[in-house]
Protein backbone atom coordinates (compact mmCIF):
# COMPACT_ATOMS: atom_id res chain seq x y z
CA UNK A 1 0.00 0.00 0.00
CA UNK A 2 2.61 2.30 0.81
CA UNK A 3 4.19 4.61 -2.25
CA UNK A 4 7.54 4.51 -1.20
CA UNK A 5 9.98 7.20 0.03
CA UNK A 6 11.28 9.27 -3.11
CA UNK A 7 14.69 8.88 -4.18
CA UNK A 8 15.22 12.70 -3.77
CA UNK A 9 12.94 13.12 -0.71
CA UNK A 10 15.34 14.98 2.03
CA UNK A 11 14.45 13.59 5.67
CA UNK A 12 16.04 14.17 9.10
CA UNK A 13 15.07 13.90 12.57
CA UNK A 14 14.50 16.98 14.69
CA UNK A 15 13.78 18.42 18.11
CA UNK A 16 11.26 21.09 18.48
CA UNK A 17 11.13 22.99 22.13
CA UNK A 18 8.32 24.07 23.01
CA UNK A 19 8.91 26.09 26.02
CA UNK A 20 7.99 23.09 28.55
CA UNK A 21 9.23 20.14 26.15
CA UNK A 22 11.17 19.11 23.79
CA UNK A 23 9.48 17.08 21.05
CA UNK A 24 10.94 14.69 19.02
CA UNK A 25 9.98 14.93 14.73
CA UNK A 26 10.42 13.61 11.82
CA UNK A 27 11.24 16.77 8.53
CA UNK A 28 10.99 15.45 5.20
CA UNK A 29 11.28 17.22 1.65
CA UNK A 30 11.01 16.72 -1.81
CA UNK A 31 12.59 18.74 -4.19
CA UNK A 32 11.28 22.32 -4.67
CA UNK A 33 8.22 21.58 -2.13
CA UNK A 34 5.39 24.12 -2.62
CA UNK A 35 4.76 23.87 1.21
CA UNK A 36 5.09 21.81 4.47
CA UNK A 37 2.42 20.10 6.10
CA UNK A 38 2.62 19.80 9.79
CA UNK A 39 0.64 16.34 10.99
CA UNK A 40 -1.32 16.50 14.31
CA UNK A 41 -2.35 12.91 15.18
CA UNK A 42 -5.11 11.73 17.04
CA UNK A 43 -5.32 10.03 21.04
CA UNK A 44 -2.84 7.57 21.78
CA UNK A 45 -0.94 7.90 18.47
CA UNK A 46 2.33 9.41 17.36
CA UNK A 47 4.84 10.72 14.85
CA UNK A 48 5.01 6.74 13.95
CA UNK A 49 1.32 6.18 13.33
CA UNK A 50 1.28 4.47 10.18
CA UNK A 51 -1.80 6.08 8.54
CA UNK A 52 0.06 9.41 9.27
CA UNK A 53 2.77 7.88 7.92
CA UNK A 54 1.60 6.35 4.34
CA UNK A 55 -0.40 9.81 3.92
CA UNK A 56 3.05 11.84 4.52
CA UNK A 57 4.71 9.92 2.31
CA UNK A 58 1.79 10.05 -0.32
CA UNK A 59 1.72 14.10 -0.07
CA UNK A 60 5.36 14.52 -0.78
CA UNK A 61 4.85 12.03 -3.68
CA UNK A 62 1.41 13.41 -5.69
CA UNK A 63 1.07 17.26 -4.00
CA UNK A 64 5.50 17.67 -3.89
CA UNK A 65 4.89 19.14 -0.09
CA UNK A 66 7.33 18.43 2.66
CA UNK A 67 5.93 16.94 5.74
CA UNK A 68 6.68 17.37 9.70
CA UNK A 69 5.62 14.45 11.93
CA UNK A 70 6.40 14.87 15.25
CA UNK A 71 5.33 13.80 18.92
CA UNK A 72 2.47 16.24 20.39
CA UNK A 73 4.07 14.45 23.76
CA UNK A 74 6.88 13.44 25.45
CA UNK A 75 7.90 9.86 26.86
CA UNK A 76 6.65 10.79 30.47
CA UNK A 77 3.61 12.89 29.13
CA UNK A 78 2.88 9.47 26.97
CA UNK A 79 2.70 7.12 29.49
CA UNK A 80 0.87 9.70 32.30
CA UNK A 81 -2.01 9.65 29.10
CA UNK A 82 -2.28 5.93 28.58
CA UNK A 83 -2.90 5.52 32.43
CA UNK A 84 -4.86 8.32 33.20
CA UNK A 85 -6.32 9.76 29.31
CA UNK A 86 -6.04 13.24 30.93
CA UNK A 87 -4.01 14.88 27.91
CA UNK A 88 -5.89 13.42 24.76
CA UNK A 89 -8.89 15.26 25.03
CA UNK A 90 -6.70 18.68 26.55
CA UNK A 91 -7.65 20.63 23.51
CA UNK A 92 -5.73 23.59 24.50
CA UNK A 93 -2.72 21.57 25.74
CA UNK A 94 -2.10 19.85 22.33
CA UNK A 95 -3.01 22.90 20.48
CA UNK A 96 -0.08 24.58 22.45
CA UNK A 97 2.24 22.20 21.21
CA UNK A 98 0.71 22.43 17.77
CA UNK A 99 1.39 26.24 17.87
CA UNK A 100 4.79 25.78 19.20
CA UNK A 101 5.84 23.18 16.17
CA UNK A 102 4.58 25.68 13.37
CA UNK A 103 6.80 28.56 15.26
CA UNK A 104 9.61 26.06 14.34
CA UNK A 105 8.95 25.45 11.37
CA UNK A 106 8.52 29.37 11.04
CA UNK A 107 12.38 30.08 11.92
CA UNK A 108 14.17 27.18 10.44
CA UNK A 109 15.95 28.34 7.21
CA UNK A 110 15.01 24.97 5.81
CA UNK A 111 11.02 25.94 5.77
CA UNK A 112 10.61 29.36 7.08
CA UNK A 113 9.63 30.34 3.36
CA UNK A 114 6.73 27.57 3.25
CA UNK A 115 3.21 27.63 3.21
CA UNK A 116 2.28 25.73 5.94
CA UNK A 117 -0.89 22.88 6.39
CA UNK A 118 -2.47 21.06 9.27
CA UNK A 119 -3.37 17.42 8.30
CA UNK A 120 -4.51 16.77 11.80
CA UNK A 121 -6.55 13.12 12.57
CA UNK A 122 -8.79 12.46 15.54
CA UNK A 123 -8.47 15.14 18.35
CA UNK A 124 -5.74 16.22 16.41
CA UNK A 125 -7.80 17.96 13.73
CA UNK A 126 -9.25 19.61 16.83
CA UNK A 127 -5.70 21.09 18.10
CA UNK A 128 -5.36 21.98 14.33
CA UNK A 129 -7.98 23.87 13.80
CA UNK A 130 -7.43 25.73 17.17
CA UNK A 131 -4.19 26.69 16.45
CA UNK A 132 -5.00 28.24 12.61
CA UNK A 133 -6.81 30.66 15.09
CA UNK A 134 -3.99 31.47 16.43
CA UNK A 135 -1.51 31.81 13.57
CA UNK A 136 -4.03 32.83 10.85
CA UNK A 137 -0.72 34.54 8.67
CA UNK A 138 1.00 31.11 8.58
CA UNK A 139 -1.42 28.64 7.94
CA UNK A 140 -2.84 28.02 4.16
CA UNK A 141 -4.84 24.78 4.60
CA UNK A 142 -6.02 22.40 6.51
CA UNK A 143 -7.52 18.90 5.91
CA UNK A 144 -8.99 16.52 8.91
CA UNK A 145 -9.14 12.48 8.79
CA UNK A 146 -11.83 11.79 10.91
CA UNK A 147 -11.56 14.65 12.74
CA UNK A 148 -13.02 16.13 16.27
CA UNK A 149 -14.11 19.44 15.28
CA UNK A 150 -16.82 19.29 18.09
CA UNK A 151 -13.93 19.82 20.40
CA UNK A 152 -14.02 23.27 18.70
CA UNK A 153 -16.75 25.76 19.65
CA UNK A 154 -18.54 26.87 16.75
CA UNK A 155 -17.84 30.51 17.28
CA UNK A 156 -14.27 29.46 17.06
CA UNK A 157 -14.33 27.51 14.21
CA UNK A 158 -15.82 30.71 12.97
CA UNK A 159 -12.81 32.29 13.16
CA UNK A 160 -10.57 29.52 11.18
CA UNK A 161 -8.90 31.79 7.91
CA UNK A 162 -7.51 28.57 6.55
CA UNK A 163 -9.61 26.78 3.58
CA UNK A 164 -10.62 23.51 5.52
CA UNK A 165 -11.39 20.03 4.17
CA UNK A 166 -13.08 17.49 6.06
CA UNK A 167 -12.64 13.61 5.37
CA UNK A 168 -14.89 11.39 7.36
CA UNK A 169 -15.63 7.90 6.61
CA UNK A 170 -19.25 7.20 5.67
CA UNK A 171 -19.55 4.03 8.83
CA UNK A 172 -18.13 6.65 11.26
CA UNK A 173 -21.16 7.52 13.32
CA UNK A 174 -21.48 10.05 14.72
CA UNK A 175 -18.55 11.50 13.67
CA UNK A 176 -19.92 12.53 10.49
CA UNK A 177 -22.90 14.90 11.91
CA UNK A 178 -20.16 16.45 13.76
CA UNK A 179 -17.97 17.27 10.77
CA UNK A 180 -21.09 18.26 9.07
CA UNK A 181 -21.96 20.93 11.81
CA UNK A 182 -18.51 21.74 12.11
CA UNK A 183 -18.41 22.42 7.96
CA UNK A 184 -21.43 24.64 8.66
CA UNK A 185 -19.78 26.99 11.07
CA UNK A 186 -17.18 28.02 9.11
CA UNK A 187 -16.84 30.92 7.41
CA UNK A 188 -13.55 29.86 5.53
CA UNK A 189 -13.88 27.84 2.46
CA UNK A 190 -14.98 24.28 3.76
CA UNK A 191 -15.56 21.23 2.36
CA UNK A 192 -16.92 17.89 3.90
CA UNK A 193 -16.71 14.93 1.97
CA UNK A 194 -17.29 10.96 2.85
CA UNK A 195 -15.23 8.11 2.23
CA UNK A 196 -17.62 5.48 1.48
CA UNK A 197 -17.66 1.95 3.62
CA UNK A 198 -15.23 3.82 5.32
CA UNK A 199 -15.10 3.48 9.28
CA UNK A 200 -13.02 5.38 11.69
CA UNK A 201 -9.39 4.70 11.24
CA UNK A 202 -10.10 4.11 7.54
CA UNK A 203 -8.27 0.60 7.21
CA UNK A 204 -10.59 -0.36 4.97
CA UNK A 205 -9.36 -1.64 1.27
CA UNK A 206 -8.10 1.51 -0.81
CA UNK A 207 -10.22 3.90 1.97
CA UNK A 208 -6.92 5.40 3.08
CA UNK A 209 -5.61 5.99 -0.83
CA UNK A 210 -8.78 7.64 -0.92
CA UNK A 211 -7.50 9.93 2.03
CA UNK A 212 -4.53 10.45 0.68
CA UNK A 213 -5.56 10.99 -2.98
CA UNK A 214 -8.57 14.35 -1.84
CA UNK A 215 -5.94 15.14 0.70
CA UNK A 216 -3.16 15.86 -2.26
CA UNK A 217 -5.85 17.78 -4.42
CA UNK A 218 -6.44 19.90 -1.56
CA UNK A 219 -2.82 21.20 -0.10
CA UNK A 220 -2.26 21.52 -4.51
CA UNK A 221 -5.56 23.87 -4.28
CA UNK A 222 -4.56 26.22 -1.47
CA UNK A 223 -0.69 25.64 -0.48
CA UNK A 224 0.66 28.43 -3.29
CA UNK A 225 2.74 30.88 -3.20
CA UNK A 226 5.81 31.73 -0.26
CA UNK A 227 5.87 33.28 3.04
CA UNK A 228 8.58 36.31 3.93
CA UNK A 229 11.43 34.84 5.05
CA UNK A 230 11.67 35.71 9.07
CA UNK A 231 14.10 38.65 9.24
Amino acid sequence: MEPGTQAHDWIRLVRIETGDAVLEGELALPADPRGLVVFVHGSGSSRHSPRNRYVSMALRSSASVGTLLFDLLTESEEQRDAASGELRFDVAFLTRRVVAATDWATRIPDTEWLPIGYFGASTGAAAALAAAIERPDDVAAIVSRGGRPDLVSANELAKVQAPTLFLVGGEDYPVIEWNRAACAAMRAPAQMEVVPGASHLFEEPGALEEVARRASAWFRRFLKGKRAAAG
